[in-house]
């Protein structure tokens, strides 16, 4: 070993730092500040987005934050891999080479992985076409929840008992959306065939324009209540139907203070909805006589 090698061991690691090193941490730095840069591209798109007011201030929102972090993580993922292959070229690796092989990986794995094209494909359309956002409220595939997740492979959803359901785009069969644009909240009232019916129909329509004049409720309402008059009519008390429509995720609000004040006023104007009759029959059981 020469004497000098702790000298030239140096050397080479100088020479190293000062060429290859200097790239290396160069990309490294670049391709950081770019994703930062991205990152908060897209928080201020979402900001823009979210500004002013009107009924389609909510789905504004909800639209940049899908959009939003959809494209916060492909740009994640494109620059990393981009800083990636520009380090391997830096430590002398061929990357063209490696490319091609990646491509012909990717084209054999292609036909083994069709169920994750699939849900990419699927997961592309339903962010494209506006179907569901980060924020609804939805049923997919029966299951209801708050949307907390759009990605372009899954969709995940949180029940109101905090269970965090995952679905994959492409096993998506149905999908409802109850918090686009608009709602409804439906209200059927029952009450007895001694009553009026009219005098029914003018309870529910003053909760309702009680409703449209309290301030904690009428900036949710977008129309006032509509009653449609009676729905059915059942063996033991007649149905009347209306329903009323407010700004998406409001409408369990707005209904359950609808209800309340419906029942008050039907108990006040001494409407009352018929108790149901249950009769209990007591039935003997008899032992089969046994056989002779």
């Amino acid at each position: 070993m020469p004497a000098n090698w702790p000298d030239l061991t140096w050397a080479l690691v100088l020479g190293w730092l000062r060429h290859p090193g200097l790239s290396i941490a160069g990309i490294a730095i670049v391709a950081y500040l770019a994703i930062r840069i991205g990152a908060a591209a897209a928080r201020r798109f979402e900001r823009e987005m979210s500004r002013g007011t009107g009924p389609d201030l909510i789905e504004r929102t909800k639209r940049a934050q899908t959009l939003g972090r959809i494209t916060q993580r492909a740009l994640t993922v494109i620059i990393t891999i981009v800083a990636g292959l520009m380090v391997v070229e830096q430590l002398g690796y061929n990357t063209s080479a490696a490319v091609t092989g990646f491509g012909v990986v990717g084209v054999a794995l292609g036909f083994g992985a069709q169920t994750l094209i699939r849900d990419l494909i699927a997961g592309f359309f339903m962010i494209a076409e506006d179907q569901v956002r980060v924020g609804d409220s939805a049923v997919v595939n029966g299951q209801g929840g708050l949307v907390e997740e759009v990605n372009l492979r899954t969709i995940v959803l949180r029940d109101e008992q905090g269970t965090v359901h995952v679905f994959a785009n492409g096993e998506v069969k149905t999908l409802a959306n109850m918090s686009k644009d608009f709602a409804y909240y439906v209200i059927s009232v029952g009450v007895s065939y001694e009553d009026d019916p009219d005098r029914v129909v003018q309870a529910l329509n003053d909760a309702g324009a009680s409703m449209m004049e309290d301030p904690a409720f009428q900036q949710h309402i977008l129309a006032p209540l509509d009653v449609y008059g009676i729905d059915a009519f059942e063996s033991d008390r007649l149905v009347v139907k209306s329903r009323i429509k407010t700004v998406p995720q409001k409408q369990w609000l707005v209904g359950r203070e609808l209800r309340k004040r419906i029942a008050r006023l039907l108990r006040e104007r001494g409407i009352h909805s018929p108790t149901r009759q249950i009769t209990f029959v007591e039935t003997i059981e008899r032992k089969k006589p046994a056989e002779t």
